[in-house]
């Protein structure tokens, strides 16, 4: 097989097995309420893939310089599902999705001018997160009905995410660690969700999703920075292995928590 076309299948395998992970992921987030929905929205179900295949491409160091540009990106993240939440009360589709990219653009260009440290990086996305929970603290309990999937609505996501692959993947060595790292947590799986839902559920309910999604978007971080520490010490494979478990375990805690707080609520 020349390298080309092994060049082209194994990055048409790389796309489909990711495309996959996504498709299981929302269609669990869509069936489950807010609380699970967020949570399951904010797990590596593209970053996850695209860093293991970046593994395979790059070293350690590769590896750890992008988790610090993703970590910078997760904050840029939070500032996305704010927004569409805010505006989904009472706007459109359109105008709403359109606005999160808006604030995504201008923020990520602004952080492109940054000389970002690790510790600067986890006070940008502490300051973020904690005054994202604060504004959409009154949108998160909304009742968000389940609706059946369709197959234009998982084609439409496995399409997106699968492209999402391919460049991250087929760029990564011209575009280098910073940019990949950033585009590996572009928040696909959350338009995605926005995409589908807002029309069927309503923008307030799909905003509920994304509210939630904000505190997930903080154990995602804490996993990110566990993959920034160990990738060169421990190798890649090691690394990312325990970032999987940080992300999962941070979200599970987060899950438990939430669901005592309410048993003890009035």
């Amino acid at each position: 097989m020349s390298p080309d076309l092994y060049f082209a299948f194994t990055l048409i395998l790389k796309m489909a097995v990711t495309a996959a992970f996504l498709l299981a992921a929302t269609v669990t987030a869509e069936r489950a309420g807010p609380l699970v929905g967020g949570l399951v929205a904010t797990l590596p179900i593209s970053a996850g893939p695209v860093y293991i295949f970046l593994a395979l491409d790059h070293d350690a160091h590769f590896i750890a310089q992008s988790a610090l540009a993703s970590l910078v990106t997760n904050a840029v993240n939070v500032l996305f599902a704010v927004t569409y939440a805010l505006l989904a009360q009472k706007r459109s589709l359109a105008v709403s999705l359109a606005g999160a990219f808006v604030v995504w653009i201008v923020s990520s260009f602004a952080a492109k001018t940054i000389g970002w440290t690790l510790s600067l990086a986890i006070a940008f996305n502490v300051g973020v997160i904690a005054l994202s929970l604060w504004v959409v603290h009154p949108l998160r309990h909304v009742r968000v009905t389940a609706v059946p999937a369709r197959w234009y609505d998982l084609l439409l996501r496995a399409l997106m995410v699968a492209i999402l692959v391919g460049v991250v993947v087929t760029l990564s060595f011209t575009i280098g660690p910073a940019a990949s790292g950033s585009l590996a947590v572009f928040p696909i799986v959350l338009t995605s969700i926005i995409i589908i839902l807002h029309r069927r559920i309503g923008g307030p309910a799909t905003a509920a999703i994304m509210a939630n999604a904000v505190i997930g978007l903080g154990g995602f971080g804490i996993a990110v920075v566990a993959l920034y520490l160990t990738a060169e010490r421990l190798g890649s494979a090691m690394a990312l292995s325990l970032a999987l478990a940080v992300s999962i375990g941070c979200n599970m805690i987060i899950y438990f928590v939430r669901r005592r707080a309410a048993r003890v609520l009035p």
